[in-house]
């Protein structure tokens, strides 16, 4: 069984049955029939489906958002937001996903090469509670452009909005199973991923999580798109625009209460604005409003629950334990998983903070003497998913872009993940691409055709 708790009163949203196995083996069975019948369909028929559900879920974005405000805390302005951009992501595939899947031909000795994009199968999803349908809609879109199907195991705590995704495929008039959620636990999923109808398998979440399915998929010699944890530095140099700096360090940070990967997490400061910038992104942070997330004056709402409240606050005690000082970040008395958003400075070297991800609207401001500490210190965790780097300097843009050790670098803007480019980190924060052409045709044979003359 599982049970949705809203995090903002600690009450039960509803409880929903955990899948059977034979429930399971019907699903994967419905899929692998689906897909023989899905991979010959044209792709303007695959386009067409996606625009429906782009219609689907435009139409209905207040009740999709709702049930996530409901079951993961976020705000209502911030859930329906979430919804839109996965309108934008059906639409954007539907428009430009037939000609990411053109043959090319190129000569060679004996004839013309073609290379040809056909689909792979049924692909598993093992998705997280924290974008609970643009995290769906990442794989959801390429994946029916492409001609597969997909299992969706989604987070047990958002199984409200699993639902809701399976009845906007109803909806749009997707093909019998096309799409299906498996309401099973983490137990379950290597038997999912062995199973020889599934092709392949892709996961946001935990470093954990990640190991244990990569393991699996491993074993099974099936490929694997990992998108996992995150610590993102946050820089800023002396010809950085300071205004414009510290309003998106505040956004970036408390943006789904501090619970994205991509979050800005470590502002690392040169020493000529860092006293500057602390004095005026700390004010910020203190100013941020914190209470009902249907409340459209209110700019964070609670943790994801209790749990993950008490998790944050731990790890801030040991930081303070180990000589750092914290401004905010305190537990909001009352029900709900409620806490301040708040700033960690003085943060000894060695201390575990430094190279853990902190998953609240918790900041570390860290100062640097120059561009090459500021570059060290970037790369100084285990972590190489997304980077922000603040500067008016050009060649500083380049080096930063050249040297820091991540998937994606934005510059002078809040890094997020948008339809048309791809997403995705190096080291522990996983491997493979997600969006534009690359995660289309991450899932994909990728099949050379020679023609004799």
């Amino acid at each position: 069984m599982f049970t949705s708790i809203n995090p903002a009163t600690g009450e039960t949203v509803a409880t929903h049955p955990e899948a059977t196995p034979a429930e399971v083996e019907a699903a994967i069975a419905t899929a692998h029939a689906a897909f023989v019948q899905w991979r010959l369909a044209s792709l303007d028929e695959r386009s067409a489906l996606l625009s429906r559900l782009a219609d689907a879920y435009a139409a209905n974005g207040d009740r999709l958002a709702r049930m996530a405000t409901l079951e993961m805390g976020k705000t209502f302005v911030s859930a329906k937001a979430e919804v839109m951009k996965c309108v934008a992501g059906f639409r954007y595939y539907a428009a430009h996903g037939p000609a990411m899947l053109a043959s090319r031909t190129v000569d060679v000795p004996g004839g013309p090469a073609e290379t040809h994009w056909l689909p792979l199968g049924p692909v598993l999803a093992v998705m997280p509670w924290n974008f609970p349908y643009w995290q769906v809609v990442r794989f959801l879109a390429p994946t029916i452009m492409a001609g597969n199907v997909g299992l969706l195991k989604h987070a047990s705590n958002v199984q409200g909005v699993a639902g809701l995704i399976v009845e906007m495929m109803a909806e749009a008039r997707a093909p019998d199973g096309l799409f299906a959620n498996l309401a099973v636990k983490s137990p379950a999923v290597a038997a999912v991923i062995a199973d020889p109808r599934i092709v392949a398998v892709t996961l946001t979440g935990s470093e954990g999580a990640g190991v244990a399915v990569a393991e699996a998929a491993g074993r099974a010699l099936k490929k694997v798109v990992l998108e996992l944890g995150g610590s993102d530095p946050f820089v800023v140099m002396p010809s950085a625009d300071l205004d414009q700096a510290v309003a998106a360090a505040v956004t970036g940070r408390i943006q789904n209460t501090g619970q994205s990967c991509i979050c800005a997490k470590r502002m690392i400061v040169h020493a000529d604005v860092y006293d500057a910038f602390v004095a005026r992104f700390s004010a910020a942070l203190a100013a941020v409003t914190t209470g009902d997330p249907f409340d459209a004056s209110v700019a964070m709402g609670p943790l994801s629950s209790i749990e993950a409240r008490d998790g944050v606050m731990a790890q801030l005690a040991a930081a303070r334990a180990q000589g750092a000082t914290l401004t905010g970040g305190a537990v909001v008395p009352g029900p709900g998983a409620f806490m301040t958003a708040g700033v960690l400075t003085g943060v000894p070297a060695g201390s575990a903070v430094l190279h853990d991800e902190v998953f609240g609207p918790v900041a570390m401001v860290l100062r640097a003497a120059d561009i090459d500490e500021a570059i060290a210190l970037a790369n100084d965790i285990p972590f190489g998913l997304g980077s922000s780097v603040w500067t008016r300097d050009l060649a500083e843009a380049d080096r930063f872009v050249r040297d820091i050790a991540a998937g994606m670098t934005a510059i002078n803007q809040i890094l997020a993940s948008v339809p048309d480019a791809p997403f995705g980190g190096i080291k522990k924060s996983g491997h493979g691409r997600e969006l534009g052409p690359y995660g289309l045709h991450e899932f994909m044979n990728l099949k050379t055709v020679l023609r004799a003359d």
